[in-house]
């Protein structure tokens, strides 16, 4: 496992300063219940920052700290959609709440390879969500243009998963090393891309 480096912890620091910005600043303005799902999405983010900065990447080898990683784009999704797609949020909703259970169950109860499916699973379509929408309803007009980088940190955070996956898969598309170098970056740049997306509405 790759040791954490000074910088990779300063990268990391400006991931949590910016994510705890989001919770403060960055959230009002939008329904209830996607200020409560950015609030959390946003709070995980800055925790696993911090999480990183303390212990290193060895602490991806938790279990629970996958799990609780995983509810970020799980909740920024269902924030999405429960601002601009509410005829859909009770579905999305119970989508949320059963995906995070199998995410728990599986992670700890089945094995190696079924608790990686469910988790590319809910993942994919979670970050497919994040990356397409925004996009979508800036094209039509719905929000200024600059609310499509939100899509642009939907994509990042999906690649950032996918690097992941692969590696815990076994079929690693980059290098151990390599994935651990670039992922505090992917972090920093996705989280910026967020924020900016979310700021510029």
């Amino acid at each position: 496992m790759k040791k954490i480096s000074v910088l990779d912890r300063i990268v990391l620091l400006i991931v949590g300063v910016l994510a705890a910005y989001q919770i403060v600043v960055g959230i009002e303005g939008f329904c209830t219940l996607t200020v409560l799902c950015y609030t959390i999405a946003f709070g995980v983010l800055m925790f696993a920052a911090l999480l990183f900065i303390i212990f290193g990447f060895d602490i991806l080898d938790s279990k629970l700290v996958v799990i609780v990683a995983a509810t970020i784009p799980l909740i920024l999704s269902l924030a999405l959609i429960a601002e601009y797609l509410p005829s859909v949020r009770t579905v999305y909703m119970a989508f949320a709440v059963v995906g995070f259970g199998a995410l728990a169950v599986t992670r700890y109860t089945a094995s190696g390879a079924v608790a990686t499916v469910v988790l590319a699973t809910v993942h994919g379509i979670a970050g497919l969500l994040i990356f397409s929408l925004p996009i979508i309803i800036a094209v039509q007009g719905k929000t200024s243009p600059g609310f499509a980088l939100v899509g642009v940190g939907g994509a990042l955070i999906g690649t950032g998963g996918s690097l992941l996956l692969f590696l815990k898969l076994g079929r690693p598309i980059l290098s151990r090393d390599t994935i651990f170098t670039v992922l505090p970056v992917l972090l920093l740049f996705m989280t910026a891309a967020f924020v900016a997306g979310l700021a510029m509405r």
